[in-house]
């Protein structure tokens, strides 16, 4: 895991929930992870990764992403064991 996952992994797991990470820091993560990410119908993004296929939608016009997502990200990783 490289130095800018590592950080967008501590900043997905901070609290309060921070609700400026780039959604392309997240993509890069997921991919540092090992998943799989294909685009779907409009803004969805789906990535497959621990034998799970999860759909996310992309955020548009900002390129920072929700509380709500942060939190489905962090849960979703964190249900496989993946930590700061």
């Amino acid at each position: 895991m490289t130095r800018s996952h590592r950080r967008t992994l501590e900043a997905l797991f901070a609290h309060p929930t921070s609700a400026n990470i780039a959604w392309k820091d997240i993509e890069a993560l997921l991919c540092g992870l090992g998943a799989e990410i294909s685009e779907r119908e409009g803004s969805r993004v789906a990535a497959v990764l621990f034998g799970e296929v999860r759909v996310f939608h992309r955020p548009h016009p900002s390129p920072h992403t929700d509380k709500g997502a942060v939190i489905s990200v962090r849960r979703w990783l964190e249900q496989h064991g993946v930590r700061p």
